[in-house]
């Protein structure tokens, strides 16, 4: 192969193609290894051309060649967020931390206990590092975002594949596997960016308000400090107020079984509707250049590939929001009850809690971005507003009663008016009672069926006087016509 004006120079007489140019820039640029290119291009069917190779494959060999399962990959993003959790400080959780932790949730339970009918869960308080969290939480990541996320990862191949030169995709030959999973490797990586950044963010294992963790009450000792920067609150009432809130969320997920499936299946089922609009990605394709990883790094980071919403999204979004409403607002509730009189800066944490909830923080917002989900319960404080009206009005068992089944949820009508939501669940179930007595009576044969007016042997219709009878006017038609 002889350098063109078109083909960029390694500074030798090799020259360097510009896939393995964005293969290396992509990849860091490192070395193969123990890798002969030699017999690596002969299995691929590629030019016997080392100097190429070297840059073509390196660290190459580890995300494209390996086999994955889906156009994701899930190794690069759980290694990519390991990384970055463990780019700032995450030091090791110390035992000194790990007693603070366990002894502030055993607290918040003691706590919990006056304030509500569900009972104490009984799992052991831990004390997590940001690696411990990417560890713990990495498995419900990909089971919430695989959905989208391999719609995505395919339409980020295909515009890939269509902005190679036809020489270039035929000079592929048997590695074309690799470009296929270039969508996936880049979307990995961007997953596991998003997933690390948040580990510098939670600060439990609920913090987002999903159960992330199964059967798990933990706090993040090192961004528990984090939190309370610049917050003039006492460290010990803002891990202790933290605790509550997490020993409120475990006691929920615990005691409400169906209620983790049912969060999860509900956000699964709103991925696997996204509709990727591939008119816009091919618009994107023309303008998207293979040589510059950087520049398609940044299209994901900045959402242009985020999934366009149909109707029946938005609809199922708002279903989705009014349930981690329902979430938030009910922890919100109880945690303000269990530590108002024993936290002096309790309403100062909730006040806090409830406009970080609300707005989310930079990760919350990337991972928004690259998904097009968004986790956070925009409408708190009205679900807040209607637990508290619903104990008042029933006291704390007829409030906690409510989660006994899905179909007992209130919905974000409920939301816009609380005080409203025991007349209309007594008028819904009237109804209810109505339709089920009707058939009730159906199946038992209780309804006449009209009669044949040509059956000879016919009675007479509802309404119609017998022969003989007097009409009401006090005249008598034997005949059965009226008198004029």
């Amino acid at each position: 192969m002889t350098s063109t004006p078109n083909t960029p120079s390694n500074g030798d007489d090799s020259p360097q193609d510009p896939l393995a140019e964005m293969l290396k820039n992509l990849m860091g640029g490192q070395g193969m290894g123990d890798i002969d290119p030699a017999e690596l291009a002969k299995a691929a069917g590629l030019p016997n051309d080392p100097a190429l190779l070297q840059q073509m494959f390196s660290q190459v060999q580890a995300m494209m060649s390996s086999s994955s399962e889906g156009p994701v990959n899930w190794q690069l993003a759980h290694e990519n967020a390991r990384r970055v959790a463990a780019a700032g400080s995450d030091p090791s959780v110390t035992s000194a931390q790990s007693r603070a932790i366990d002894e502030a949730l055993r607290l918040a339970e003691l706590w919990l206990d006056p304030v509500t009918d569900l009972q104490a869960t009984g799992l052991i308080g831990r004390a997590w590092s940001r690696a411990e969290w990417v560890e713990a939480t990495l498995g419900t990541w990909k089971r919430l975002t695989e959905p989208v996320a391999n719609s995505i990862a395919n339409a980020l191949s295909d515009a890939l594949t269509q902005q190679l030169p036809e020489e270039m995709k035929s000079m592929m030959g048997g590695a074309s596997s690799m470009l296929q999973n270039m969508g996936g490797a880049i979307f990995g990586m961007q997953l596991g960016q998003a997933i690390g950044a948040l580990s510098a963010e939670v600060v439990s294992s609920t913090d987002i308000g999903v159960p992330l963790a199964d059967l798990e009450m933990a706090l993040l000792p090192g961004n528990v400090a984090k939190f309370g920067e610049g917050l003039s609150v006492p460290e010990n009432d803002i891990r202790l107020y933290l605790a509550v809130r997490e020993a409120a969320h475990a006691r929920l997920f615990v005691q409400v079984p169906w209620l983790r499936g049912h969060l999860l299946g509900a956000i699964e089922a709103y991925a696997r509707g996204i509709h990727i609009d591939m008119g816009r990605i091919e618009d994107l394709a023309r303008d998207l250049d293979p040589s510059n990883p950087e520049g398609i790094q940044e299209a994901l980071s900045q959402g242009v590939f985020t999934p366009e919403r149909t109707p029946a999204q938005s609809a199922a979004l708002e279903k989705l929001e009014t349930a981690l409403a329902l979430v938030e607002g009910w922890v919100d509730e109880l945690t303000a009850a269990a530590t108002e009189k024993m936290l002096p800066s309790a309403a100062a944490l909730r006040e806090t809690v409830r406009r970080r909830r609300a707005t989310g923080g930079p990760a919350e917002h990337a991972f928004s971005s690259l998904v097009g989900l968004e986790l956070r319960p925009r409408r708190l404080r009205e679900a807040a507003a209607l637990w508290a009206a619903l104990k008042e009005e029933r006291g704390i068992a007829g409030r906690d009663a409510i989660w006994h089944h899905p179909d007992l949820l209130p919905t974000a009508e409920d939301l816009d008016d609380p005080k409203g939501f025991t007349e209309r669940r007594r008028l819904a179930e009237a109804s209810d009672s109505e339709v089920d007595d009707a058939l009730q009576k159906l199946l038992n044969g209780g309804y006449d069926t009209p009669s044949d007016s040509s059956d000879p042997g016919a009675g007479p219709e509802a309404g119609d006087a017998p022969e003989g009878d007097s009409h009401e006017d006090g005249t008598e038609n034997g005949s059965g016509e009226a008198k004029a």
